[in-house]
């Protein structure tokens, strides 16, 4: 074998050829979220075009074959020959990395897209691209295959427009799926949409018989969007409250909004781009809200009923917000933009939001009175839920050492080789136990109604029977306190009956998981099981369906007597053996299990709410529009 190292074992990609050798690098993975991520690469060219000032409407069509096509109204990508190049400045952007008018702060004085690669990769992982720039009352064009042009820009003829229309199709070749979903887009075009106030944004699905479209443009701003996120909510006071200014060349945006449920939903965003580990802006606003707040409290009579000042998470509750923050040079951290790290960032926004904020509950002093009505509650609630967790750990409740007597541990130690089935009934969890195989496997047996947590606090949640075993099980705590280093299974997995009472038992614990170990969900460590719903025998041969068109596929596949073949349909878990339970549900090499992901952020917010909210109507009408797609009901 030759194993020699030299410079010609080193492989120079040239071009684009190393986003397509390594598309993960660039767009986050090959599967229908990079194919997704496509789109928004584009998009997000024409926002930089409508913060810049000169684009109010963009148009994003989901053209037949799965083709794109991003249209704008900004200023056209220029299109004359760059002096050092020698080529069109089009050409470059579409073809080369970190070639952009985002560097020099001149064309751009803020942008999302800051490494300048979006386009190009987008042109890259391409079957073939085509670019339409309509600019100075012509239109250029230019076509490109897997990156590569086609022949150099061209112009078309005369135009009467202006802006900016790239086609493209992804290539299958890279791609796991080229097929787009037109609810993610319509989710992340909304989105944008509030984000950036008054730009008109259009989904148009012409891959339908009859088109499907759907129109974004919010005048007012993050507070729609707080009047969105809280429309299934019961407010505590009827306007949001709403901050626009810059300080220090940082412009900053900010809609808030208080409702009665016990959790926060905030959102931040830098540049359009969703800060989902928050940053230096988050600490700067959360600080001056608390510090805000307090100061009220002091002046108010409320302040004899408290004996401690109000935390953070006491200020957080039921506060529903959204920041949003424009900076010229903004440093992230880590590579998915996650974080912001401008230290000067958080002292600016601190400062503007104390000021606005007192100002504006001075002004309004019905929204100040709803407030601290609501988070001295939350105060004298984490008072108690602190002594409940006292009086718990005193009993070593939640402590690892005092693990359930319904857990059956596995023997492994590694968290990240262990995985622990939360079985609905004991008869389930008895062949669970039995058909499990004890190395990596254990199994927490549930009993009883599981607690609704979206409509009680942390103090409730703590003392509730049904939910201790599984906070001690995890062994992570709960709450403020979960820590996900803490635990002990790397895989969490949901096994109930495929009726509507187990999918009521999922919907519960993924509340529990989402409400109170967030972390839980977004790092990907829940699962839902697959059980079968038939077992089909003929000959001594057992197959197994998972649904309806796979036991029609199994009996259409076998050619076999129909009178020789015995269908069992199970209704719930505990009729497998543990056998069966093992070789259909639990054997990593054969089960079906979903990993439960939280992509969409504020669809998640919606969709809990609707479904485990206080208000029944929300409920009501999701249920009327989506009652012809249940494929399985209990009557």
């Amino acid at each position: 074998m030759d194993s020699t190292y030299s410079a010609n074992s080193i492989q120079v990609l040239k071009g684009l050829e190393a986003v397509r050798k390594r598309p993960g690098m660039y767009i986050g993975s090959t599967s229908i979220d990079g194919l997704h991520h496509l789109v928004y690469e584009v998009v997000d060219n024409s926002i930089d075009e409508a913060l810049a000032g000169y684009c109010s409407d963009i148009v994003v069509v989901l053209e037949k074959n799965d083709v794109v096509r991003v249209e704008d109204n900004g200023r056209g990508i220029p299109v004359d020959i760059h002096p050092d190049e020698g080529v069109s400045a089009l050409e470059l952007v579409m073809t080369k990395l970190h070639a952009g008018g985002k560097f020099d702060k001149k064309s751009y004085k803020v942008s999302g897209g800051l490494h300048g690669v979006g386009v190009s990769v987008v042109n890259a992982l391409s079957s073939w691209c085509e670019a339409f720039v309509h600019l100075d009352g012509n239109l250029y064009f230019q076509k490109y295959l897997t990156g590569i042009p086609v022949e150099n820009v061209k112009t078309l003829g005369p135009s009467d427009r202006r802006g900016t229309v790239i086609r493209f199709q992804a290539d299958a070749s890279i791609f796991e799926e080229t097929g787009y979903s037109f609810d993610v887009l319509s989710n992340r075009l909304r989105e944008l949409a509030f984000l950036n106030k008054g730009v008109r944004i259009v989904l148009i699905d012409e891959r339908l018989s009859t088109p499907r479209s759907t129109e974004f443009k919010f005048d007012g701003g993050l507070k729609q969007f707080v009047e969105y996120l809280n429309k299934n909510k019961t407010v505590l006071h009827k306007e949001p409250v709403y901050l626009l200014g810059t300080r220090d060349e940082v412009e900053i945006e900010i809609g808030l909004q208080y409702n009665d449920s016990f959790n926060e939903t905030m959102f931040s965003f830098v540049n359009g781009i969703n800060t989902r580990e928050g940053g230096t802006h988050l600490l700067g606003f959360r600080a001056a809200l608390t510090k805000t707040i307090n100061d009220f409290l002091k002046k108010s009579k409320l302040a004899k009923k408290i004996d401690e000042t109000l935390s953070s998470d006491d200020v957080r509750e039921g506060l529903t917000a959204v920041l949003s923050v424009k900076v010229m040079d903004p440093q992230f951290e880590g590579q998915t933009k996650g974080k912001l790290g401008n230290s000067e960032v958080k002292g600016i926004v601190d400062g503007f939001c104390t000021e606005q904020l007192t100002f504006l509950f001075e002004t309004n002093p019905d929204i100040v009175a709803a407030i601290l009505d609501k988070t001295v509650l939350a105060a004298k609630a984490r008072i108690a839920a602190r002594q409940a967790r006292e009086m718990t750990r005193r009993k070593s409740f939640l402590e690892s050492a005092g693990l359930p007597g319904k857990l059956a541990d596995c023997q492994e130690k590694d968290p990240s080789r262990c995985e622990i089935y939360i079985v609905e009934g004991d008869s389930a969890g008895g062949s669970a136990k039995m058909g499990r195989d004890r190395a990596f496997q254990a199994i927490l047996p549930l009993w009883g109604k599981m607690l609704n947590v979206e409509k009680t606090r942390l103090d409730k949640v703590i003392t509730n029977d049904k939910l201790q075993p599984i906070i001690q099980s995890l062994g992570a705590n709960v709450g403020p306190d979960f820590d996900l280093s803490k635990l002990r299974y790397h895989k969490v997995i949901i096994m109930a009956d495929a009726d509507v009472d187990g999918s009521h038992i999922r919907t519960l614990l993924l509340t529990f998981f989402y409400r109170y170990m967030t972390e839980l969900l977004a790092k990907g460590h829940v699962y839902l099981a697959m059980p079968p719903l038939y077992k089909i025998t003929y000959d001594k041969q057992i197959h197994y369906a998972y649904d309806d068109s796979e036991k029609d596929k199994v009996l259409a596949g076998s050619g076999k007597d129909p009178e020789k073949i015995a269908i069992q349909r199970y209704k719930g878990l505990g009729e497998m053996n543990p056998d069966q339970l093992w070789e259909t549900t639990m054997d990593p090499a054969r089960r079906n299990i979903t990993r439960i992901t939280m992509e969409d952020a504020v669809q998640a917010e919606d969709i809990f709410t609707t479904l485990m909210g206080e208000q029944v109507e929300p409920r009501r009408q999701f249920i009327e529009e989506n009652a012809l797609y249940v494929s399985n009901l209990d009557v």
